[in-house]
């Protein structure tokens, strides 16, 4: 079914080739999981799958690659996706419409499918995916684990032979995160192929039949899932691998009302009639580590978006240190890690990107920043030509430097492996020894454990506080 053959690959502008000699053999109806460290070459082989490389990301290739008999290198990536489906990592970047109906009929008419069979392919994807309640929907207004799904669902309709997922879950909650567990299951009960390049592997110890390491481009080992599953917590972390355990179901908490701190005042924002959340009056913690929690689409980061001053129409008022704070007077206190960084990458290279703004901060500042993120050796790359992780750690260290009060992370783990979680973690607590109040929005409940103080969970349109009891940060002395 899928063939690697000694398989070399640099990108342009790079001097560092991504994967060195690489040869993997998946058979028909496999699931694998590929892992490994942020830039070990997991997210190169799904785009040689899916025909990305060659036909749209450029470099100088060796070796073959052969998918459901095609020589990927030779045939069109029109002819590959009719049998390779790709899930990316965020859904949004393989959007083309404006409501999900649209978007789940738009691989089918890309194929040129008769009118007829694109709707009986919709209606049997719904029903297999229970998508009802989430066809007519505009887009724009769903959460993460719904776009996901939407995703999965348009990428099912066109029946291909292998799915293609490139960190799946990065963003999801539990509940999303089993939804799409119950969709690979279904996939696989259909003889699908399946791979999935992934840091949080909790999820697949159930789903997967084999698991594919790889470090600096090559593949240090290739095992069952039964063999892997026999590692050690301590081997997983040596190979800078995620826990196997559900963290989140280990947690000790205690609903608690604190008076002094941020105060939130008047907190209530619509999307057009549809309530996001109604807060009369509620305090977070200042200068501690706050977890924001939640199911997709409970408020969190329209939450912390009102806080920063970022939603025009918000009317609510923020106090801080006893001064008052209306919408607009927030941008100058917090700064914003957003959860796609793409959006807030703009420059040549790392160095002028976590320079920008903070020209006059000194230069060794500036390094030793990058050196505590672990991307100093990116300073001359361009942002965009980094992996999703890379990007997340250049711009947590542009949020250092900073120098504002409120610094606040949405999902700032999204794509990253075991070593590079615990740095953020140990970066998290050096800002809050600084004096700072951080906030992060997350669905990662080991980098929660590992630094967070305080819980503030959205749940219906309420917020609620909850003392951490415990876990990793506060056994460190974190308190």
């Amino acid at each position: 079914m899928i063939q690697l053959e000694n398989v070399n690959f640099t990108y342009n502008n790079s001097d560092k080739g991504a994967l060195k000699d690489v040869s993997i053999t998946i058979g028909s109806g496999e699931c694998v999981l590929l892992c490994g460290e942020s830039g070990c070459g997991k997210t190169t082989i799904t785009r040689m799958l899916n025909g990305l490389i060659p036909h749209f990301y450029e470099g100088e290739m060796h070796g073959k690659v052969t998918v459901c008999g095609m020589d990927v290198q030779k045939e069109e990536i029109y002819n590959i996706s009719q049998k390779v489906g790709s899930v990316f990592q965020n859904p949004r970047s393989q959007f083309f419409c404006m409501d999900t109906t649209s978007e789940i009929a738009f691989g089918c008419e890309n194929l040129g499918l008769p009118e007829k069979e694109i709707r009986e392919r919709m209606n049997v994807v719904a029903d297999q995916l229970e998508m009802d309640l989430l066809l007519d929907r505009d887009i724009f207004q769903l959460s993460g684990g719904e776009k996901q799904r939407v995703a999965c669902a348009s990428v099912s309709a066109m029946m291909p032979e292998v799915f293609v997922l490139d960190e799946p879950t990065s963003n999801l909650d539990i509940k999303s995160i089993e939804k799409l567990k119950q969709i690979l299951s279904f996939w696989k009960d259909q003889g699908k192929t399946i791979v999935i390049a992934e840091h949080r592997l909790n999820w697949l110890q159930e789903v997967c039949d084999r698991v594919i390491y790889l470090k600096d481009g090559k593949v240090e080992w290739n095992l069952s899932i039964k063999e892997f599953m026999q590692f050690s917590s301590a081997q997983r972390k040596e190979f800078g691998l995620r826990t196997m355990e559900n963290v989140a179901e280990k947690f000790e908490k205690e609903e608690i009302s604190i008076k002094k701190g941020i105060e939130c005042i008047d907190y209530q924002f619509s999307y057009d009639q549809e309530l996001v959340f109604d807060i009369d009056n509620f305090t977070i913690p200042q200068n501690e580590i706050v977890a924001i929690t939640g199911l997709n689409g409970a408020g969190k980061t329209t939450f912390v978006r009102c806080l920063c001053g970022l939603e025009k129409k918000f009317k609510g008022t923020t106090v801080l240190d006893g001064k008052k704070y209306k919408n607009k007077e927030m941008l100058k206190q917090c700064y914003m890690v957003m959860q796609d960084v793409n959006h807030q990458l703009f420059c040549e290279t790392v160095e002028d990107e976590i320079s920008l703004g903070v020209e006059d901060r000194p230069e060794e500042d500036k390094n030793d920043a990058m050196e505590q993120l672990g991307v100093s050796a990116f300073r001359q790359r361009h942002p965009m030509s980094l992996s999703g992780g890379q990007k997340q750690r250049v711009a947590i260290v542009s949020a250092i430097l900073a120098e504002k009060e409120i610094l606040i992370f949405d999902e700032p783990t999204s794509g990253l492996d075991y070593r590079h979680m615990i740095q953020t973690a140990e970066c998290f607590k050096q800002l809050k020894s600084m004096g700072k109040s951080v906030l992060i929005i997350s669905h990662d409940w080991e980098l929660i454990n590992k630094c967070c103080t305080y819980e503030m969970n959205f749940s219906q349109g309420r917020a609620f506080l909850y003392k951490m009891k415990g876990n990793d940060s506060l056994l460190n002395g974190f308190q």
